[in-house]
């Protein structure tokens, strides 16, 4: 698996490729200081994993995660202790507390290798975002690493749009037009002017009124699909 290093600490840095070395499965990319040098490397090398810092002289590690387009999987290397980071709401693979201990590191490589054997199903579309392809939202202090498969739904909500996974729903600043360029079509559906489905989240469907549909994503969000969409989506559906 190819990797970078995040992290404005030097002897930081030293000290993880020296564990690192141990790894023979791990393809150590380069390094970067900060956030601006670490995005040119991403969106270049495109690496599989990276170890980041959180806390760093400029743009800090959830900033870094907010600018990519594609994030790759992502083990933080940090010295807050553990009752601090688990404030943090994401889904990273794994954390490391500072000084990085050998055994630690292990168990968090094993974390990535079994990740990155066994994906979630998704389909590559020209340009679109894969299912097994992770996103970094940000609202207000909190802050998640999320596969858009498992995404349920986006929702208009002004100049933003809220995105539904778990129990969660926070708000991007993005328009339903520019997520719908972005999402496979062949999983995600514009249901009708205020909404976007995620097709492998429905479980239940229903005739509504005046041509429309009812439809329920993993039994818990209910969503109306337009007259105009109902028959483009029963054609997705149908066998």
């Amino acid at each position: 698996m190819k990797a970078i290093i995040v992290e404005d600490s030097r002897l930081a840095r030293v000290e993880l490729k020296e564990l690192l070395g141990a790894h023979n499965e791990v393809k150590l990319l380069g390094e970067a200081e900060n956030a601006d040098i670490a995005k040119a490397m991403i969106e270049d090398q495109e690496p599989d994993l990276i170890f980041l810092d959180i806390n760093m002289p400029g743009k800090d590690g959830f900033e870094l995660l907010e600018s990519l387009e594609h994030v790759p999987q992502v083990i933080f290397t940090t010295a807050y202790d553990e009752y601090a980071i688990k404030g943090f709401e994401y889904n990273a693979l794994d954390y490391l507390l500072k000084p990085i201990k050998a055994d630690r590191l292990e168990k968090a490589i094993e974390k990535v290798k079994l990740t990155i054997e066994t994906p979630t199903e998704g389909i590559m579309s020209g340009e679109h975002l894969r299912n097994d392809q992770q996103v970094f939202v940000k609202d207000g202090e909190k802050c998640w690493l999320i596969r858009i498969g498992d995404v349920r739904a986006f929702e208009v909500c002004g100049n933003y749009s809220r995105v539904f996974f778990d129990n969660h729903k926070p708000l991007i600043l993005r328009s339903l037009n520019q997520l719908e360029e972005r999402l496979d079509p062949s999983s995600f559906f514009r249901a009708n002017r205020q909404e976007i489905i995620n097709l492998n989240k429905v479980t239940k469907v229903e005739p509504w009124f005046n041509g429309r549909l009812k439809v329920w994503l993993e039994d818990i969000h209910e969503v109306e699909v337009s007259r105009r969409q109902a028959v483009r989506f029963k054609e997705l559906l149908s066998l």
